[in-house]
């Protein structure tokens, strides 16, 4: 498969594209800034081919998705951005994706503004405090999911908990009608891993998926 990363050079962005290559896949990372990722690059054997394109620029995300099979749409909210950049970003990456004749997204948000299957702890205390003091991150993520949904592309939404920078174990756990319950963190390694695969799941498509470590 022929995967463009949006948002490459970003933490989760990176292990996405190592995943995709060890699977056997060819990659375009798309990034704003090619030699922020060719400094956070490890890997001098295996360097995919890079696109410069700022996320909410649909005639340059256009040129990076030519002849591609898919996009991974790994965008995280910079310090500094606004609040608004993946509702902007999904909506120029959904017409770059129209224009290029590329059918199959999978794009990163976030579980902590669903509720459904977390344990009652997280679900009456935790929540509604951590969704007061994120509710401008969490109302731009679920707007760039309803954009999705409403779409007419093969999608599917990675919803994670916390992130960590520890290293991957290779496996998570997952859930489709709901959070995984108990599943406070998942490093980004798995998560990459979790976004891979589910490129590569038929089954995958038009699901809200959320995972855990």
């Amino acid at each position: 498969m022929r995967i463009a990363v949006v948002g490459a050079s970003g933490r989760t962005g990176l292990h996405v594209v190592r995943h995709a290559l060890d699977r056997g896949d060819e990659v375009t990372a798309v990034v704003r800034n090619p030699e922020k990722f060719t400094a956070a690059w490890s890997d001098p054997d295996r360097i995919p081919a890079v696109s410069v394109a700022d996320a909410r620029d649909e005639q340059a995300l256009t040129a990076a998705f030519h002849g591609a099979d898919a996009v991974a749409f790994c965008l995280g909210a910079g310090r500094g951005e606004a609040h608004t950049i993946h509702r902007e970003a999904v909506r120029a990456c959904l017409g770059a994706m129209r224009s290029a004749g590329v059918t199959r997204i999978v794009a990163l948000s976030a579980s902590g503004m669903v509720v459904q299957g977390d344990d009652p702890l997280t679900r009456y205390l935790a929540k509604p405090v951590v969704g007061r003091l994120l509710k401008a991150n969490f109302d731009d993520l679920l707007a760039m999911e309803s954009r999705l949904a409403g779409s007419d592309v093969a999608w599917t939404v990675v919803r994670p908990p916390r992130l960590t920078d520890q290293t991957g174990r290779g496996r998570y756990r997952a859930r489709r009608d709901g959070n995984v319950r108990w599943g406070f963190f998942i490093s980004r390694d798995d998560l990459a891993l979790a976004m891979v695969t589910a490129l590569h799941d038929d089954s995958s498509v038009q699901s809200f998926i959320s995972v855990a470590g």
